[in-house]
């Protein structure tokens, strides 16, 4: 090294220390290359290696286990969507037959992308931000926006955790409170609670006694208090998961991924021990198979897709950065990708046997109902005895004995039939209201388990699941927010994920005002779908068009030792753009046909009413479309134009106790002739890709000689592992 080189003034200091290559070179003098780290000599390769690793070690965290990677990549995509999206689409888009269009883009779309992701996190160990403006620089703005789709989910997304919170401790008493409807008392006079009377009791609880909702989203109402509070108690609990990282982060994986297959578990057993569960079930597998046919069923299977499994968001990538980079990730992608789906099958179970216990509960309800309408009909004179069959005992009136009678009246009174009043109290009526998002959560499986025995028992286990799920997916969420910016900017990770949780906290009051919850129905029906679907689209056309499927299939038999299936490579460069350009089409041309709106709850009326967004509030959610797309053109423009630099032309040596380590992450192909990088990805990790390897003039490829851990000639830098090395 130059005596008068800075880094020799400083070396022993332990300061980081950069030159430009331009002086380095300048005060250059001979080097002994046997005893210098820049080593051209293949004798000292395994040395090389060691340091290496010490230094890859050292400098980037990483997981302790393969078992907590997987527990956090499982609690990411394994979420809230799981429990009572999916449930809802099936019974909704015609049960066991919309599990076909949902595999079939699970196959083509899901598993390649998420894959992808996974690749490209490990292989080159940054966070979204990082890795988009290294595999193409012109679309380093997908990164950023996809840390602005991360920011708007977790802001509603803790919202529906405090939820979970409130009814969590609003479950320790007996009975439960939404079990009954309140009772009025004026004076000696007791009313029962006209707004419940008309709905239910659990309808009741939620709509008025948990969010005291407003009857538009035009109407604030002012905060809920208890709302804000259980919002403080779930920013809170996220800020602690994660303030550390994934060294805090992994240690509560274990708890919250593993957690809500116990209480799943422990529902499916109980569920499957009530009357009526086989119903539920037989009428979510039975598939109506018109619906497969339908576009717009194959429009909601994508997005479902998209959400399980979290691409896009940049959480899959911040997660795989943190491995090693002999890592499987194609057999992590296979496996995650399989238990999400699992659990969205054993989630589903679950909620249609516990639903066709309580469609039994209601049939019988309405039978009774309907039984004393009759009765009081036959005691006025209004029907004729002579209309009830012989065999029907109004003490014990079966659902085959009212469906006989009501049958014989609709035919003998067909005129006056109408006025009677009567409900034919049908099964099926009852299993196929869908009851959609939240509704399924707090408002039918709550008011299940209130005919559960140990009612509060089951109830705690219910939202404690539903807290943990949505904390695995919080921790994701951040994490798609904080390691993105922590790489590129150097920013204190404790002091900047503190404040982003603080941050988050107030801006998410606006989702506890009394209207709140139609502003919830925006950001997740709207504000981030489309964004999403742009994001996954741009990933897939970058890499597989602008970097290069071979090139990148390369690196990935590079990586994992051997040769992914070429099934991959047609589903990245023609099947998944495609489908995805027709879903992106798909989701422009519904938002104009069909204007977005939200169901609010009319407190006279205690009903539900669908109502189109006013105007400010279609501004509103533009607005949110707008900037969660916008860096993507913005930083594309600027760096084609060449008004923002993109590193190509700042190449710098840095210094660190002694060590030397190159800096290449913002290198172009036009700079790679310049450097030497040593070492195989198989052999020791690197954040960059072998594909910036020199091939001088005759000199062949590094695969026909990786058996020369330092290449043809035996020459290389150290690398220096990540920006969190500063950290």
């Amino acid at each position: 090294m130059p005596k008068n080189s800075k880094v020799t003034q400083r070396e022993h200091s332990g300061e980081h220390v950069t030159e430009s290559v331009a002086d380095l070179l300048a005060l250059e003098e001979p080097v002994d290359y046997k005893q210098s780290v820049l080593n051209v000599a293949g004798e000292a390769g395994s040395k090389q290696k060691v340091v290496e690793e010490e230094l890859d070690a050292e400098d980037r965290p990483a997981w302790n286990s393969k078992l907590q990677y997987i527990l956090a990549q499982i609690g990411f995509s394994v979420g809230l969507g799981n429990i009572w999206r999916f449930p809802y689409l099936c019974q909704k888009n015609g049960g066991g037959a919309y599990l076909v269009p949902y595999l079939v883009l699970l196959i083509i779309i899901g598993i390649p992308l998420f894959f992808l992701e996974l690749a490209v996190g490990q292989r080159i160990r940054r966070g979204s931000i990082g890795v988009w403006h290294y595999v193409c620089p012109r679309l380093g703005g997908i990164g950023f926006s996809s840390c602005i789709v991360c920011l708007f989910v977790g802001l509603y997304y803790n919202v529906i955790i405090g939820w979970s919170i409130f009814y969590f401790f609003q479950s320790f008493q007996y009975p439960l409170p939404w079990s009954e409807c309140p009772v009025i008392r004026n004076g000696t006079v007791a009313v029962v609670e006209p707004e419940c009377e008309k709905s239910s009791a659990t309808t009741y609880f939620w709509y008025r006694e948990a969010l005291d909702i407003s009857d538009s989203i035009s109407e604030s109402g002012g905060l809920n208090w208890k709302m804000t509070l259980c919002l403080l108690v779930a920013w809170s609990i996220v800020g602690m998961a994660v303030v550390k990282g994934i060294q805090s982060s992994g240690k509560v994986m274990y708890f919250s991924s593993l957690f809500p297959y116990v209480v799943l578990a422990c529902f499916l057993v109980r569920g499957l021990l009530l009357r009526g569960a086989v119903d539920g079930i037989l009428h979510m597998f039975t598939p109506k198979l018109d619906k497969m046919l339908d576009p717009q069923v194959w429009r909601e299977a994508a997005t479902q897709v998209f959400f399980a499994l979290g691409l896009g968001f940049g959480g899959v990538i911040a997660f795989s950065s943190y491995n090693k980079q002999d890592n499987n990730c194609h057999f992590d992608a296979a496996l995650v990708s399989f238990i999400n789906f699992f659990t969205s099958v054993l989630a589903t179970l679950v909620v249609f046997a516990v639903l066709g216990f309580k469609a039994n509960i209601m049939n019988e309800k309405c039978v009774v109902e309907n039984a004393e309408k009759i009765l009081g009909y036959l005691n006025t004179n209004v029907l004729s005895r002579d209309l009830i069959p012989p065999h029907v005992n109004f003490s014990h009136l079966t659902t085959k004995d009212y469906m006989e009678m009501y049958n014989v009246i609709m035919t003998v009174k067909e005129d006056h039939f109408p006025a009677l009043g009567l409900d034919p109290c049908l099964l099926e009526d009852e299993l196929d209201k869908s009851v959609q998002g939240t509704g399924l959560a707090f408002i039918a499986f709550t008011e299940a388990m209130t005919h559960f025995p140990a009612s509060p028992f089951w109830s705690v286990m219910f939202f404690l699941m539903l807290i943990n799920l949505g904390l695995g997916s919080m921790i994701g969420t951040m994490a798609g927010i904080t390691t993105p910016i922590i790489d590129t900017f150097k920013v204190p990770k404790e002091m900047f994920t503190v404040g982003c949780c603080v941050f988050a906290f107030f801006v998410g009051l606006l989702f506890v005002q009394r209207s709140g919850n139609y502003f919830v129905t925006m950001f997740d029906d709207y504000s981030a779908t489309l964004p999403l679907t742009v994001i996954v689209i741009l990933e897939n056309i970058a890499v597989a068009w602008i970097y290069g499927t071979k090139k990148f299939m390369q690196e990935l038999t590079e990586m994992l030792g051997f040769r992914p299936y070429r099934f991959y490579f047609y589903m990245w460069k023609f099947v998944s753009p495609l489908c995805m350009a027709v879903l992106t089409t798909a989701s422009i041309i519904q938002l104009g046909v069909s204007p977005p709106g939200y169901s609010a709850w009319i407190k006279e009326e205690a009903a539900e009413r669908y109502l189109y967004f006013p105007n400010w509030a279609m501004a509103l959610l533009i607005t949110l479309i707008v900037v969660a797309t916008l860096p993507i053109p913005v930083v594309f423009i600027l760096r084609h134009f060449h008004l923002l630099s993109d590193g190509s032309n700042t190449l710098s040596v840095s210094y660190k106790k002694g060590r030397m380590m190159k800096d290449i992450s913002n290198l172009e192909e036009n700079d790679e002739t310049r450097f030497i990088l040593s070492k195989v990805p198989s052999e020791a990790p690197s954040p960059m890709p072998t594909h910036r390897s020199y091939l001088g003039p005759g000199s062949s490829s590094p695969l026909e000689n990786s058996g020369n851990p330092n290449g043809r000639y035996g020459s290389g830098y150290l690398l220096a592992g990540t920006p969190e090395s500063e950290l």
